[in-house]
């Protein structure tokens, strides 16, 4: 059930971000932009937490998970280091995930050959 949960979840997010960009003349890096910034806010009014304790992986993979995992690092940053955490507490909680994206990518560019456009 829980496989079922997460895909509806994901499912219904990435809908709503593809109505979006299909019904808006937003750009995807202003849609992107917006999603960490929705998750960041409804993180910090706390309706984020248990929406992603019901829908799993669906509610912590797409952007919107992104921010609220951004949120939770400034959040604990603020509370151990003070004003320092602000700008270091994002970052605290972000850096597996970015670096994951980067290694893979990385590995996925020397498979596949990537070339720029004419």
């Amino acid at each position: 059930m829980d496989y079922i949960k997460a895909f509806a979840a994901g499912g219904v997010i990435c809908s709503l971000v593809q109505i979006l960009l299909d019904k808006t003349k937003m750009m995807p890096g202003r849609v992107m932009v917006t999603l960490v910034i929705a998750g960041s806010v409804l993180g910090c009014l706390g309706l984020y937490e248990p929406f992603a304790e019901w829908a799993g992986a669906g509610a912590t993979v797409p952007l919107l998970g992104f921010g609220n995992t951004l949120w939770k690092g400034v959040k604990d940053g603020i509370a151990s280091d003070g004003a320092l955490g602000l700008f270091k507490g994002g970052f605290t909680a972000s850096a597996v995930g970015i670096s994951g994206a980067l290694v893979f990518g990385y590995l996925g560019s020397l498979v596949f050959k990537p070339k720029m456009k004419a």
